[in-house]
């Protein structure tokens, strides 16, 4: 009997993959995937074959390449990182396209339909401990290029990785993308991140384990405030709490989470808070080789929570080996107020504004007030109770005088004058009110204090759509969405606007994104009708008659009293061809409504089949 063939061969191997490629298919599935593909195209794959090599492995996004030669690979690499830089040139920096990449020397071994050997596994051990654009190499590798390419090598040592019973010594070639590389896009905070090429960490929202599940909202509090602890440091990479929440809730393996996400080390923990008491958990783990560099545990009395939050970003800094600066330090050791209970208070308000209904703008407000009530010098917590009054009047027609509104952003930014959220707020005021002049003069403020400041583009799209400016409202509502991918309403709000702008295709593409992202926010929280009526509208332009019927069915059921379902009650007759329906519900709609609203209702293309029907123009008459 004939033992089947097996092939062994001696190759340089190149492993290769997207940084963050799950976080960026989020955020605009079609986009990434024809970027990708024009990369591989025009630069990855071209560079491979005039370097001799051959790809004998594809994964999604990452590439299995084997050289000949540990000069041409290297030469490759260098290559391909290089002209990615330059690709990236003019792209806003979180649309940026980056590889990590590992070379080693080693053995491939072929059997009949598959390839494996150590070789391969130290080269997808070194790839994952690269930086994003980086190059890590094996001892081998180095000794083989030497100075023959004219690269520097930067000794990191042994490194311990998983399934390898050695440890790797690692060398991180520089190609001059030390000195070349831009900074990474600003946190929503508006705090200057690190260059690619420093620490990078992702705070993992912290896990709930009080009692109470209605506590979700001072867990999901703290690991924000860590968030913009780190995001002071200058010389730590960290990533934005709108990316790292889309994976709340989520069990897959933390290497896996930090590949996708792009970073090397990862923070996760738990909060037990019972009554006047509360009980931390933190653990600082390097992806690579999936150690724990750091783990502790703090029982406190809620009245040291900020105390707690700051120690544990400081022993973040000191476990990365990051210089702290004393303006940085400062920042961290600064709290939000004064008042544990303000706080509490803030991060409640905070959560009921997330489910876009009346009772619970009018629940988030009243919270947003306690907490002013109890620090009189809460900035952020004005410009919380300025949102909610302008969303109540504009969109749900309560009198509240908008000089009122304008007054609470004016106390925020008297007293934190880059506050980019209340410049926001600020904005959608002035549009209530009117002035639609000073209303950009105050988004575009917003913007370029805080570009990414979710509620900066997204009250600023909004506005766009009020003012038939369809493409600027594109830009604006598909901005929103890579800042906070879990956003399901942005996607859905594109739906309307490119195929106002005569984009079906588009329109298309963002729907189905929409309903994977509406299901999703269903699931999580099955209370909000808001999602399930858009939803509803989205799943009557794609044609699903049923589904969109049923969803609508299920929102009405909800919350039927809440004239935001009513109106996406009309948006879906009106798109399933139901026209006398929908005018009837618009007809009882239009006198309860504010301004904005009936702005929205005149751009919106989802009551394109209305407009030629004789009692249309008793609906124009409502809204003048």
């Amino acid at each position: 009997m004939c033992a089947e063939h097996v092939e062994r061969r001696l190759a340089a191997i190149l492993a290769a993959d997207v940084v963050g490629y799950s976080r960026l298919l989020e955020a605009n599935e079609e986009d990434t995937l024809n970027a990708l593909r024009q990369h591989r195209r025009e630069l990855f794959d071209p560079a491979v074959a005039n370097h001799g090599g051959r790809i004998i492995k594809v994964m999604g996004d990452g590439f299995l390449v084997e050289f000949g030669s540990v000069l041409s690979a290297a030469r490759c690499a260098v290559e391909i990182q290089r002209g990615m830089l330059e690709r990236n040139i003019g792209l806003p920096p979180d649309r940026h396209m980056a590889f990590r990449m590992g070379l080693n020397l080693g053995d491939i071994v072929f059997d009949t339909d598959d390839f494996h050997g150590d070789g391969i596994n130290v080269a997808v051990r070194l790839q994952a401990l690269a930086a994003p654009g980086g190059i890590a190499c094996s001892a081998a590798v180095h000794h083989e290029v030497g100075n023959k390419l004219g690269l520097d090598f930067a000794d990191q040592g042994d490194k311990t990785v998983k399934n390898l019973s050695r440890p790797v010594h690692v060398y991180f070639a520089d190609w001059g993308n030390v000195a070349s590389r831009g900074e990474v896009p600003p946190a929503a905070s508006g705090h200057t991140q690190a260059p690619l090429t420093k620490p990078s960490v992702a705070i993992l929202p912290f896990a709930n384990i009080s009692n109470d599940p209605a506590q979700e909202f001072f867990s999901d509090g703290i690991t924000e405030d860590i968030i913009t602890d780190l995001s002071n440091v200058s010389g730590l990479f960290v990533l934005s709490r709108n990316t790292v929440f889309t994976w709340k809730g989520r069990t897959e393996n933390l290497q896996r989470i930090a590949r996708e996400l792009g970073v090397a080390n990862v923070v996760e923990g738990s909060v037990r808070k019972a009554g006047n008491h509360v009980r931390i958990n933190a653990e600082l783990i390097e992806a690579a080789s999936d150690g724990h560099l750091w783990a502790a545990r703090y029982d406190r009395d809620l009245t040291d929570i900020f105390e707690v939050q700051d120690e544990i970003a400081k022993a973040i800094v000191e476990q990365l080996k990051v210089k702290l600066l004393p303006e940085e330090k400062n920042a961290i050791e600064q709290a939000p107020t004064d008042s544990v209970e303000a706080y509490t208070h803030y991060l409640r308000g905070r959560e009921y504004l997330h489910i876009a209904s009346r009772s619970n703008h009018l629940m988030a407000r009243q919270s947003f007030a306690r907490a002013i009530e109890l620090d009189p010098g809460y900035a952020r917590a004005y410009a919380g109770v300025a949102v909610c009054d302008a969303r109540l009047l504009s969109q749900f027609g309560v009198q509240i005088p908008v000089d009122e509104v304008l007054a609470n952003t004016a106390k925020a930014l008297a007293i934190d004058p880059t506050l980019a959220e209340a410049h926001a707020t600020k904005g959608f005021a002035l549009a209530v009110a009117g002035n639609r002049s000073d209303a950009v003069s105050a988004f575009e403020k917003a913007l370029s204090l805080g570009p990414n400041c979710h509620e900066a583009n997204r009250y600023y799209a909004e506005f766009c759509v009020t003012d038939g400016q369809f493409e600027q409202a594109a830009t604006h509502f598909q901005r929103a969405m890579e800042i906070k991918p879990a956003d399901y309403g942005a996607p859905i709000m594109l739906v309307h606007v490119f195929r106002s702008l005569g984009q079906i295709d588009k329109a298309e593409s963002f729907a189905r994104i929409a309903i994977k992202k509406a299901d999703q926010e269903m699931r999580l929280h099955p209370e909000n009708a808001n999602v399930a009526c858009l939803g509803a509208t989205v799943l009557a332009f794609l044609g699903d008659r049923d589904q969109a019927l049923e969803w609508l069915a299920r929102s009405l059921a909800t919350d039927p009293n809440d004239i935001n379902i009513q109106y996406n009650a009309a948006c879906t007759y009106a798109l399933l061809g139901e026209v006398d329906r929908a005018i009837d519900v618009l007809e009882g709609w239009m006198p309860q409504v504010g301004a904005e609203m009936r702005l929205w209702f005149k751009n919106d293309s989802d009551l394109d089949s209305i407009r030629g029907h004789p009692r249309y123009s008793k609906l124009i008459m409502l809204s003048e």
